[in-house]
């Protein structure tokens, strides 16, 4: 059964796309960019319909402040009588998909619904450019944009928070003695037992083949951040199955707290991948097991991020 396509619908005219071509279509009203507002939050919705027609009706939807959000979630197409090429052109720059004459009800679904497939390219597009494929975490592009866009939220609104660098060793030997597919199936299990032992605030991302970083968004104190990056390391030495084999990692970590170690997103990042490097292997990798230089980190290494 194909999915309807849901349309938000701007406008004092009725629009019944049900039975066109290219949908089917599930049309959802409001008269105006206010009323609109709310009918932007409901998940799912493909893309906003704007009828522009009425004279000042293409200024109001430049100046609508919700249009930014509205142009980053669904495909925002406009109809405009006679658009002027400046504020057809503002529009599009703005994110809108396009401005168009009022048209017929199987030209505007066969319109509707290529811009709504365009739009999901371009999602996927992104997508792909800010994930590593391999394990679907952020990689190092997304993470410097998200720690930059937090960094200046802490000057509004200080609290600590920590990025902690675990670089994992033994990945190329599981590639070596079961293969490829092997060791990026090992890579997306470790990602995930990271990704279990944190809040759903922080944020776990992929710096390269043996790499990851995990960004601690919000501690509950500054001395917190050891604790949970010990935490984060310990649970990666337990034993994965991977083929039904059994298979250890061993783990050399770098953190960075901020503001201590740096203001910046690339000094953070840069401090703790040096410390990683530096660091003694926590665990046993290629059946050698060696000890975490816990002093460096300045704690203990067996507390947690939560009420354990």
């Amino acid at each position: 059964m194909t999915v309807p396509i849901q349309i938000l619908c701007v406008s004092t005219r009725p629009f019944d796309l049900w039975d066109a071509p290219f949908g089917p279509f599930v049309v959802r009203q409001v008269q105006t960019l206010a009323d609109a507002a709310a009918g932007l939050q409901p998940r799912g919705l493909d893309a906003m319909l704007v009828d522009a027609t009425p004279a000042g009706a293409l200024a109001a939807l430049a100046a609508w402040p919700l249009l930014a959000q509205a142009v980053l979630d669904v495909a925002v197409l406009v109809l405009a009588a006679e658009p002027g090429a400046a504020e057809a052109v503002a529009l599009v720059q703005a994110g809108v998909q396009d401005v168009l004459p009022p048209t017929d009800a199987a030209s505007l679904a066969r319109i509707l619904r290529l811009a709504v497939e365009r739009k999901r390219l371009e999602a996927a597009a992104r997508k792909a450019y800010a994930t590593d494929l391999a394990t679907g975490l952020p990689n190092p592009t997304q993470l410097l944009e998200h720690m930059t866009h937090l960094v200046a939220l802490r000057a509004r609104e200080p609290a600590p928070m920590a990025l902690v660098v675990l670089r994992v060793e033994g990945l190329a030997a599981t590639e070596a003695a079961l293969g490829v597919e092997a060791a990026n199936v090992l890579r997306r299990k470790v990602a995930v037992r990271l990704r279990s032992g944190l809040r759903a605030s922080d944020v776990v991302a992929s710096l390269g083949a043996d790499t990851f970083a995990v960004l601690l968004a919000w501690l509950d104190a500054a001395d917190a951040a050891p604790r949970v990056a010990g935490k984060l390391a310990q649970a990666l030495t337990q034993p994965f199955s991977i083929t039904g084999r059994e298979r250890r990692v061993g783990v050399r970590m770098g953190l960075a707290s901020f503001p201590e170690h740096g203001e910046q997103a690339e000094d953070l990042l840069r401090r703790a991948l040096a410390q990683a490097a530096q660091m003694a292997t926590l665990g046993s990798a290629g059946g050698t097991a060696l000890a975490v230089d816990r002093s460096t980190l300045g704690g203990p290494l067996a507390a947690a991020n939560d009420e354990d």
